[in-house]
């Protein structure tokens, strides 16, 4: 079986959370007997209960422990699997002593500044218990309810959000005390402790789902069903093999982990060297050619989905530098667009349909972050703009039915989604229009919680918006929404978009900061070229998405396939 995983370790390793359910395996077979192989000469794990239950009358009779009610006998149906010859069923009440631990009052200065570790739960980490944040006085163990833990104890964390992840369960390596979010599992001699850890581990995840209270907030260890809980104890000898075994392959999946780490480290570095050399490009036939070189090791380069997303990040990059399509000198310049948007932005102002938008800073030679294509120019997004505002700054009355009124929760996916949408009257959503009316073609910009997220109107169903959602009307018949809105998307006003966005938990980007976005402006003719080039090349990102998730799939089936396996 031990073969099994090691001749498979690059497809068990290489699903997702590979490493992590490899560890998991390694215990799971651990724990039923599958992990090393019998041996007829050990003595059986039923000489060593015998063992345990005369230490555990000397305790008795020493007045060390009290006497444990007799424990019901596992029925043939509590038991999960088939053990090994020379195995037997148990359970912790029959194998261990419990502690449970108590927080002594903070308020008494005596019991606290000693020398004795005082374990809670933020003082477990893998490895073995040596020393904690708080240490209590011998005066708290003689005037509280705290005992002292014995070397070799297993601790488990009883009661955390922990648990929502793992089941935390460390060895003391001194004597300690502990909260009362742990409890302490001492095994009779002559049981090793390691073993206990081990089996606790192995068996984590029917212990979670079955042994732990699920609550909303904090889950708590039943401890009646977990002392109860059958487990196979392995003879003492082969005990102390799977120890060793398991300890050999976990160093195996550590030396995996690092190397994983040190192959994603060095992928991404050369990764973003390559994606670096793509922006530095002079211009569109150059980058041309650094795209063809990509191209071809494209499926060992773009292996992960963060790599992908890079490189989307990338082309857009490119994109509004004027590097992702060639320029054509017969393009009307930037310059003339700007000089016609801004006679229309005249022509509406003076009819009365937009007021102008005000608080908008000149652009210095210092202020542009690179160099445009000639045709291109520089504006702020108020310069090209009729309209930069935001929805009702009030919450209205909602009605069962009526007009949706969308906030940044409709569209923080990148779409507009009526499904989970509010409703307002009619009559609300006309006087909301007189100063926010969202129409088709419009761009809408998420502003407050998840901000900076462009969105198209793409439908003629009347909406409102509110306070969370900025719309940004423009000319559109000079400006390509599509472009600005991938223009937005960039990483270029990405940041200028981070930079605006004020406050700590709920996150407000304001709308002079919006409104003073710089902005590079190609030709017209130009930004169609641009989106159906993005367009393009953003389809092939998401078909390597694509490939990529099937390749996963079928990787965790095989690896799926190959546990299976292991644990039949």
């Amino acid at each position: 079986m031990t073969a099994l995983l090691t001749d498979n370790l690059p497809l068990l390793a290489g699903a997702p959370n590979g490493i992590k359910e490899l560890r998991e395996l390694i215990l799971e077979l651990a724990v039923r007997g599958k992990l090393v192989p019998q041996d007829p000469n050990d003595e059986p794990a039923s000489e060593l209960l015998k063992q345990i239950v005369e230490e555990k009358a000397r305790l008795v009779a020493e007045g060390k422990i009290k006497k444990q009610k007799p424990l019901a006998e596992i029925a043939e149906e509590e038991k999960p699997f088939g053990l090994p010859n020379g195995w037997s069923w148990t359970s912790l009440g029959e194998i261990a002593a419990m502690r449970g631990g108590s927080t002594p009052s903070m308020s008494k200065s005596e019991f606290w500044g000693g020398d004795i570790p005082w374990v809670s739960p933020k003082d477990m980490h893998d490895g073995v218990i040596t020393d904690s944040e708080l240490k209590v006085t011998q005066s708290a163990l003689d005037k509280t309810s705290l005992e002292l833990v014995p070397i070799g104890s297993v601790l488990l964390v009883g009661r955390s959000g922990i648990l929502k992840r793992k089941l935390p369960v460390q060895i003391t390596a001194v004597p300690c005390t502990i909260n009362q979010d742990l409890k302490a599992i001492s095994p009779f001699q002559p049981l090793p402790s390691r073993y206990v850890q081990l089996m606790l581990r192995g068996t984590a995840r029917i212990i979670l789902l079955e042994d732990v209270k699920q609550g909303t907030t904090v889950q708590s260890v039943v401890y009646d069903k977990l002392f109860a809980r059958p487990f196979g104890l392995p003879p003492l000898a082969e005990q102390h093999r799977i120890v060793a075994k398991v300890d050999e392959l976990m160093a195996l999946c550590d030396r995996l982990e690092a190397q994983q780490a040190d192959a994603e480290s060095a992928h991404a570095r050369l990764l973003q060297a390559l994606l670096d050399s793509m922006i530095q490009a002079s211009d569109a036939t150059d980058f041309a050619a650094n795209w063809q070189r990509l191209a071809e090791h494209f499926h060992t380069l773009f292996n992960t989905e963060s790599s992908i997303d890079a490189l989307k990040q990338t082309l857009l990059q490119l994109a509004v530098m004027g590097k992702l399509v060639p320029q054509d000198p017969s393009d009307e310049p930037a310059s003339e667009l700007i000089k016609k948007i801004d006679s229309e932005k005249s022509r509406q102002v003076k009819a009365g349909k937009f007021k102008p938008i005000r608080q908008v800073s000149g652009i210095e030679d210092a202020d542009k972050p690179f160099p445009v294509p000639a045709t291109w120019g520089w504006a702020r997004l108020a310069d090209v703009a009729f309209q930069i505002t935001d929805g009702a700054h009030h919450t209205p009355t909602y009605t069962a039915a009526g007009v949706p009124f969308l906030s940044v929760k409709d569209m923080s996916g990148g779409r507009l989604d009526f499904n989970a949408t509010r409703y307002i009257s009619e009559e609300a959503h006309e006087q909301l229009t007189k100063r926010c009316h969202p129409q088709r073609g419009d761009l809408l910009l998420t502003k407050i919680g998840t901000t900076g997220v462009p969105v198209i109107v793409d439908t003629d169903r009347p909406f409102s918006i509110f306070v969370s959602v900025g719309l940004i009307k423009a000319p559109w018949d000079h400006l390509n929404v599509s472009y600005l809105q991938l223009l937005i998307c960039s990483p270029f006003v990405m940041k200028q978009s981070l930079d605006g966005t004020e406050g700590v938990g709920n996150k407000n980007l304001v709308l002079k900061k919006i409104a003073n976005f710089l902005i590079a402006i190609p030709p017209l003719a130009e930004q169609h070229r641009i989106v159906a080039k993005v367009d393009q090349l953003m389809a092939l990102c998401n078909q390597l998405k694509t490939c990529l998730t099937q390749a996963r799939e079928v990787n965790q089936q095989l690896a799926s396939a190959l546990v299976e396996k292991a644990t039949a």
